[in-house]
């Protein structure tokens, strides 16, 4: 943290950041101390509705579900909060918290940071908060009969900012929807939106930072909540409805320990995580992390999570580096979705082109839009937040839920292939069909889906010949006329599979290599692609000059498509080097790549 750059945005409001709240960072720091021990705060006791949600089927909403609202607190980062606003209101109601609404709406309807908006689709409401950071403070979207009775459930916020802790009061007034909060004993509850992410159907994943903060002790600022670990997960049960709580330990160098700086659930099957050079600041430790959730933990269908990689930048210029260098903590999984859109923060374009290019291929169809988090005068990754902490959103009242696990690619040329998916609505399902059609074609074939009861919904996909390639999006209608897909985007964006004999030997081998490594000449991080038409198990590492194994890049088993793999050749002597992946079968594919 550079705390001569934090002061400034702690002390200097410019003329069109209005009367803003102080800019104080994600982290608890030492100037923040300072004022509260001077000026002191008043503690919000108890607020909203203080016991669990009376209802037997809560569901605690995924962040890629539809969504009615996007909220903010207007502060001290106009132009980053301009353009979410821009992206965010053509896809659903953005409500902005302001301390001053017509200076806000000045700064909306005026020409600086891209010029003016249309604000038809944004709400300014007149309130107080303390910060920016809405995703900690915020409230989660909760449905009390799954797919029905919408509410809020708000937790006790960690940071002695009282005005913070009570926006969800104002957020449920706004929209006339309950709060429910973790805020009275027995069921009393610390914690942060930033920490937290559901999948929609029950899991939910988190640092052990919910644990020390609900253990008992005291600090400067308060008394956490005294819980075992049992209570802590009933008390989240029954807020929530989430009956399997993964929770990881917290990351050495990450200060405010919250997983959405280095983790993303991309949907029910794939987890979107950060990657470090080898040994570098938290790598280690996400490494264990995700070992971890792989071996103890599955998909709502059984299944083994997806895992999609993405390299996490060090912080340029003078001072930089990764975390464990003094560098800010630059994340890319610090994203949030906005029904159509996803907002993914950047900051230098040697590496944000590889992430938005990995945020476009695992989400086709929807429009990936990059904010910069790291400008000169606005950025705000210095505090330790992006994009998903300083934005929170509400679920839609009456959700539509689609659920589907993607087939994969099959050998099998003559029978049909069974599909299944969750169609669900409090209606009721009056259309659940999947849309399906050979790669190369443009119009859509159709096959309707019969109910096998528990929102459930099964049928088939025709068998194809070898060789082909099949596209298919799930495609809903509620009885109440209310229509969906899933992927949301659809039919720009579908799922695919490919059909005919899995290649063995050397035709594995042949096309590993067909997207080259990316920077090349490499200098700092650099992509290795490695596309497979089945899955394997293989090692992939660098080999130098002399012949010599300079690093493991990877070792298990790959998995069919294409995987992304990073390397820092910063470490490295200049000259030319040799990528090699090895199959368990001795097989082995090199590509050349220089140094320089």
């Amino acid at each position: 943290m550079k705390w001569g750059s934090t002061f400034a945005l702690l002390v200097v409001c410019t003329a069109t950041a209005q009367a803003q709240s102080a800019a104080w960072p994600h982290e608890l720091s030492e100037l923040e101390r300072n004022h509260v021990e001077r000026i002191g705060f008043e503690p919000i006791a108890a607020r909203g509705i203080t016991d669990p949600p009376p209802f037997t089927e809560l569901r605690t909403a995924a962040e890629w579900e539809e969504i009615e609202a996007l909220t903010i607190a207007w502060t001290s980062f106009p132009c980053i909060q301009k353009q979410i606003v821009a992206a965010a209101s053509q896809e659903c109601t953005v409500i902005v918290f302001a301390e001053d609404p017509a200076a806000c709406e000045n700064y909306l309807t005026g020409s600086s940071c891209g010029g003016a908006l249309d604000l038809a689709s944004v709400q300014i409401v007149n309130a107080e908060y303390n910060s920016i950071w809405i995703r900690d403070y915020g409230a989660t979207t909760v449905y009390g009969s799954f797919n029905d009775d919408r509410l809020l459930v708000d937790w006790i916020y960690n940071r002695p900012r009282p005005l913070d802790d009570a926006i969800p009061d104002v957020l449920g007034s706004t929209l006339n929807v309950p709060v429910y909060s973790t805020t009275a004993s027995p069921t009393d509850l610390m914690g942060t939106g930033g920490n937290w992410m559901s999948d929609g159907f029950g899991t939910a994943f988190a640092s052990e930072l919910v644990l020390e903060e609900n253990m008992g002790g005291s600090t400067w600022w308060t008394s956490f909540p005294d819980h075992t670990e049992t209570e802590i997960r009933g008390i989240v049960e029954a807020f929530h409805g989430v009956d399997e709580y993964v929770l990881m330990p917290t990351l050495p160098y990450d200060g405010i320990h919250h997983i959405d700086m280095h983790m993303k659930l991309l949907d029910e099957h794939r987890l979107l995580v950060a990657e470090y050079p080898e040994g570098t600041a938290d790598g280690p430790q996400i490494e264990a992390n995700l070992e971890y959730v792989l071996a103890n933990y599955t998909t709502r269908w059984g299944t083994p999570f997806e895992v999609v990689r993405i390299p996490s930048p060090p912080e340029g210029g003078f001072g930089g580096g990764y975390p464990n260098q003094g560098g800010d903590y630059l994340t890319y999984t610090n994203s949030v979705f906005i029904n159509n859109t996803i907002l993914v923060p950047t900051y230098y374009q040697q590496y944000d082109t590889t992430a938005i290019r990995i945020y476009e291929e695992q989400l086709p169809g929807y429009n990936v839009v990059g904010i910069d988090c790291d400008n000169a005068g606005e950025d705000i990754i210095q505090l330790s937040g992006a994009i998903h902490c300083i934005t929170h959103s509400v679920g839609v009242e009456d959700p539509l839920i689609l659920s589907h696990l993607p087939l994969p690619d099959t050998e099998d040329t003559v029978n049909d292939y069974p599909v299944s998916a969750t169609c669900s609505h409090r209606s009721g399902m009056a259309v659940a069909e999947m849309h399906w059609r050979v790669q190369g074609e443009t119009a859509w074939n159709v096959v309707t889906l019969s109910d096998a009861g528990n929102d459930e919904f099964t049928g088939a996909l025709p068998a194809q010949p070898e060789g082909t390639v099949v596209e298919y999006y799930l495609h809903g209608e509620a009885t109440s006329g209310k229509v969906g897909n899933r992927p949301m985007p659809a039919p720009e964006g579908f799922w695919s599979f490919r059909v005919g004999s899995l290649p063995q030997g050397m035709a594995v081998i042949e096309g590993a290599f067909s997207q080259p490594a990316f920077p090349n000449p490499a200098s700092a991080i650099t992509c290795i692609p490695v596309s497979l038409p089945r899955s394997t198990r293989a090692t992939l590492d660098v080999i130098d000059a002399t012949g010599r194994c300079i690093e493991t890049v990877y070792e298990g088993t790959l998995p069919a498509g294409t995987s992304k793999h990073f390397i820092q050749a910063a470490a490295w002597p200049r000259g030319a080097y040799l990528i090699r992946l090895r199959l368990d079968d001795g097989r082995t594919g090199t590509q050349r790549l220089m140094v320089n």
